[in-house]
């Protein structure tokens, strides 16, 4: 049986812009992309703390150390500037390896930049 696992989160990311006529997308900044192993052009959950919505969307990179997380497109009618938001990204797995993940999690601080992990490794 194969089970729909959670691989990586961005929690508590907060939108430093909203542009509905820029192709659809969420731009993140590269750094927390590459510390989640999110890759660019992945889809990606979004879950708004401050209103609710939720949607999905695809991932592209923002300049490393920026702190942008910029919702672009349609999904930024589903979003305000200083919202509060969850990034997810998900994988299909066997059961068996589904029972040992560990996901990549990065909270970050209102500054999009700082930010504690769950993450077993080095940065620096």
């Amino acid at each position: 049986m194969q089970r729909i696992m959670l691989r990586a989160k961005i929690h508590r990311a907060i939108v430093t812009d909203a542009n509905v006529n820029y192709e659809g997308s969420i731009a993140i900044d590269e750094k927390l992309m590459e510390l989640t192993g999110i890759l660019e052009y992945e889809q990606v959950q979004i879950y708004d703390i401050d209103n609710g919505n939720r949607f999905v969307t695809y991932t592209i990179k923002a300049p490393t150390g920026s702190g942008t997380v910029s919702v672009n497109g349609a999904a930024a009618r589903k979003v305000g500037i200083g919202d509060r938001i969850i990034i997810a990204s998900y994988a299909v797995m066997e059961e068996q390896r589904a029972k040992n993940i560990e996901p990549k999690i990065i909270y970050v601080k209102t500054d999009n930049i700082t930010f504690s992990t769950n993450i077993k490794a080095d940065f620096n």
